[in-house]
């Protein structure tokens, strides 16, 4: 930080200018050629970035996962190579620097430096200040159909133009927070491939002493509803956690996003799901990439797109879920429709799938032992995780530190 406080005093004393996003950047909306147009997709000439390009790849990207024909481009017109995608409707908050020609779909907007200020910025001190832009963007969203962001608003954002020795030193900083963050990941991620490779390895020593069982006979399985949202006392002062697939993003489920009222349980057909039982994402677009299965530690409900498993007498939950997350991707494959405008499991077929059930003191057993693996590697509070999330913190708030620069003219 000195240095850089060195940096600013010594270029920049009187401070530093700001220019409005639409001064610095001419932007563009992305968009997705029709699907019933074979040829657009036929060619593999485009990279065409969506949001599963940042969440499988990053956010400094080269290629994408899908590629468009040239003759898909409207206008021939390609977005220009480093330019910035940013989010402006459904997963507002993220962006991503491209390093080729390219084109998006239309949740993004594309941000390209004007001809006049390219010598005035290195792309990735606008890259790293974008995280600012996301902040502002999820602060500043309009709802009709979906949320998008409020463009007027977008392109009045301001961002600094420090000299390029400030710019440079920031990126060379943060890059350096950037490659300790992903080695950690990297690290973390051959933890789970050790942690899949033993829970089958497990699994399998354990189904030497089980039989097939179908899903549908391991206990009671209950479905939820959404009570009525023009109810306030459904909703108002609610204390009862109330589980939907937003939730699931942990194997073990300790808290929810939202509650409903006690009010609300004894008026509508929700179901109390005790402790101790296995909840399952049924309809849901997420299904589309994963099947959210999660061990449910605390008590709830459940909103309409969610199953839970309250086990029966002689099968432990946790074994249970273990197995269904082995077999994650048999049952997406198997059980999951996609044709439709929302991806769901097919319940009937699903419940008759079969997993092998040992004796009881076989599963705890299993069990205990996964239990205490899956804790040294993904508990947020313990090991390598904890070491992420606090890299991830201290990184967030050196970033905003260095991001912040005194505005020339501005009064003391």
């Amino acid at each position: 930080m000195s240095r850089i406080d060195d940096l600013v005093k010594e270029l920049c004393p009187d401070g530093v200018e700001y220019k409005p996003l639409a001064t610095l950047f001419n932007t563009r909306n992305g968009y997705t050629p029709r699907k019933t147009d074979a040829e657009a997709w036929s060619g593999d000439e485009v990279p065409w970035f969506r949001m599963e390009d940042i969440r499988a790849n990053g956010r400094i990207l080269s290629d994408s996962m899908q590629r468009i024909s040239k003759s898909a481009v409207k206008g021939g017109r390609l977005f220009a190579a480093d330019s910035i995608l940013v989010a402006t409707s459904a997963t507002i908050g993220e962006h991503a620097l491209i390093r080729v020609p390219h084109l998006s779909n239309q949740r993004f907007t594309c941000l390209t430096l004007k001809d006049e200020y390219r010598s005035c910025f290195d792309i990735k001190f606008l890259y790293y200040y974008c995280f600012r832009l996301d902040e502002w963007c999820k602060k500043n969203t309009t709802v009709s159909s979906f949320q998008s962001v409020d463009m007027v608003g977008f392109k009045r954002f301001r961002f600094p133009i420090p000299p390029l020795a400030v710019q440079r030193e920031i990126v060379r900083i943060l890059d350096q927070f950037t490659q300790l963050e992903a080695e950690l990941e990297a690290e973390l991620e051959a933890r789970r491939d050790q942690y899949a490779y033993y829970r089958l390895e497990l699994l399998a020593r354990a189904a030497q002493s089980a039989l097939p069982v179908a899903l549908k006979s391991l206990g009671r399985w209950v479905g939820g509803v959404t009570p009525s949202t023009r109810n306030s006392l459904y909703w108002d002062a609610a204390s009862v956690p109330w589980l939907t697939p937003k939730d699931m993003d942990a194997d073990v489920v300790c808290r929810t996003g939202d509650m409903v009222t006690e009010t609300a349980v004894r008026e509508t057909s929700l179901h109390m799901v005790p402790e101790g039982s296995v909840a399952i994402v049924f309809r849901s677009n997420i299904l589309r990439r994963k099947l959210p299965i999660a061990y449910v530690g605390i008590e709830v409900t459940l909103n309409q797109d969610m199953r839970a498993l309250l086990p029966g007498h002689g099968v432990d939950p946790v074994y249970v879920s273990e197995v269904l997350r082995a077999e994650e991707h048999l049952l997406r494959r198997r059980y999951v429709r996609t044709d439709g405008s929302m991806a769901a499991v097919e319940s009937k077929r699903f419940l008759s799938h079969e997993i092998p059930l040992p004796p009881l003191p076989v599963q705890r057993t299993a069990a205990d032992m996964l239990e205490q693996f899956r804790t040294l590697v993904g508990d947020l509070n313990y090991g390598l995780p904890a070491e992420i999330a606090a890299r991830r913190k201290q990184y967030e708030y050196y970033r905003d530190r260095l991001l912040t620069f005194p505005e020339k003219g501005a009064s003391a």
